[in-house]
């Protein structure tokens, strides 16, 4: 029976470090492409429209691209952590990916909770003297979710690529 348990276990955790893999992957390009064509500038600028809504959710706005995926990335990788324990060739890998996705996720509650509805969703874009010192704060805050997401993805494929090579 502990065979059994423990090779359902394994299964768990190889598919949650799939899961885990492929959300951080998904949250490093977007926070990456986000980055390189500076969509924050493009959004905190943008007049409210009919069509272009300057809420979280509306046309041209990356919260439609994060929100069916970003919410289980640091789930995935504590929940691979947990199930993953047992093997202590990645251990030290799942522990660097969830304590990296978990500060990642913590990054952007932060900006979700203090930055982001003034700079993005008030009624009218901020005039230039408000905005700038808010996005130079995005942009720091989004340099360390973008290192803490990266650290995640390499870390969770580290521990995925040990895992693959132990199973026989």
């Amino acid at each position: 029976m502990g065979q059994t348990s423990s090779g359902r276990r394994d299964v768990i955790a190889d598919r949650l470090l799939g899961v885990a893999e492929f959300s951080h992957a998904h949250w490093f390009f977007g926070n990456l492409y986000e980055a390189i064509v500076k969509i924050p500038h493009r959004v905190a600028a943008s007049e409210a429209s009919r069509e272009l809504p300057r809420s979280p959710f509306g046309a041209g706005s990356p919260g439609r691209y994060y929100a069916p995926i970003a919410p289980i990335s640091a789930p995935a990788a504590i929940a691979a952590l947990v199930t993953g324990w047992n093997h202590s060739s990645s251990r030290g890998w799942l522990i660097v990916a969830a304590a990296s996705s978990t500060t990642g996720a913590a990054a952007t509650a932060y900006l979700l909770r203090s930055i982001n509805p003034e700079l993005f969703f008030s009624p009218q874009p901020l005039d230039e003297t408000r905005r700038k010192p808010l996005l130079k704060r995005w942009y720091r805050i989004h340099t360390l979710r973008l290192t803490a997401s990266a650290v995640a993805l390499a870390a969770i494929h580290q521990a995925r690529t040990i895992r693959l090579r132990s199973h026989p």
